[in-house]
């Protein structure tokens, strides 16, 4: 019965749009445990020694927190369910995000002028590859599988897929579909059959190892020193935009509700929670911003 169930929850959820990939194997291997153990039902004791059976805390704390949402789904319905509480502590090892000055864009975008132009529009391809993601705050994956049919008229893009599996539409400013129509002018000149967007030197989809360099390069010619041990990554170009857009958010408590909401919807965020960690990893948000969002994330503005 277990087994069944699992497979049940685990469909539910796919439906909509979670991967699930270390989840499904977690709870597979519980509902194997627990059938063993003649468990028709979730007990908190057989999820809590499958648990420890991991060698480290954090393995465990994600163990009982996947069997948890588990039980929850299956509380509800009967509750002879039992949810385990999960004494591990969550990893809180998340890397800070560097948050670029609208200068260092600027060098960072104008950098790409000394790259060498191995093939063509190469500079013309990195400055608006980084352009569309520091404008926008678009995966670096995302802007990688953008297709031509991606981009629809009125300046809106179609971001097919995401890391969630989900997909969305994301309104550009009228300042980067202008740089973006003028770069695929120039695209539509090369003898290319992908439709890829932004194109390797091969003439197909560009590796992510491949944008990694070139970034590197760039933030070198950009003068970009990091001010930690860690260099600042492209990713950060996304962090930077979710910063700067909750700077701009009013205090207003309602107000602060239909920004985190509409801003999560615009960066694909599956749980409002990861917009709200930009006020948590830069502290120096205001703070009436932060007292607004708690109570939004906690449900009370809702």
């Amino acid at each position: 019965m277990l087994i069944a169930n699992v497979e049940r929850y685990l469909s539910l959820r796919q439906t909509l749009g979670y991967k699930l990939r270390d989840a499904s194997r977690n709870l597979r291997s519980f509902a194997r445990v627990a059938a063993d153990s003649g468990d028709t039902h979730i007990l908190a004791t057989t999820a809590l020694d499958w648990a420890t059976e991991s060698p480290s805390a954090h393995a465990r704390h994600v163990r009982l927190r996947d069997v948890s949402h588990l039980a929850r789904f299956l509380h509800a319905e009967d509750p002879r369910h039992e949810v385990p509480h999960n004494p591990y502590p969550a990893a809180t090892s998340r890397r800070l995000p560097y948050i670029y000055a609208p200068e260092e864009i600027g060098k960072l975008l104008g950098a790409a002028s000394g790259l060498r132009e191995s093939y063509p529009l190469r500079r013309r391809i990195y400055a608006t590859m980084f352009g569309l993601i520091a404008a926008t705050g678009l995966r670096i994956s995302e802007a990688l599988s953008l297709r031509i049919k991606d981009i629809l008229p009125d300046g809106v893009l179609h971001i097919r897929r995401t890391k969630f599996g989900k997909s969305r539409m994301v309104p550009l400013h009228s300042t980067v579909v202008d740089a973006v129509n003028g770069y695929l002018e120039e695209r539509r000149r090369l003898a290319v059959t992908d439709d890829h967007v932004f194109l390797s030197a091969s003439k197909r989809r560009i590796s992510s190892s491949t944008v990694e360099h070139t970034f590197n390069r760039m933030r070198e010619l950009a003068g970009i020193v990091p001010v930690r041990l860690r260099p600042p990554r492209i990713h950060d170009l996304r962090h930077t935009f979710a910063t700067r857009a909750l700077e701009r958010c009013s205090t207003q408590r309602d107000e602060v509700a239909r920004h985190f909401v509409a801003l999560a919807t615009y960066m694909g965020h599956s749980d409002i929670a990861h917009t709200f960690w930009y006020l948590e990893a830069t502290p120096d948000l205001m703070t009436g911003i932060a007292v607004a969002a708690e109570a939004l994330v906690a449900g009370e503005g809702l």
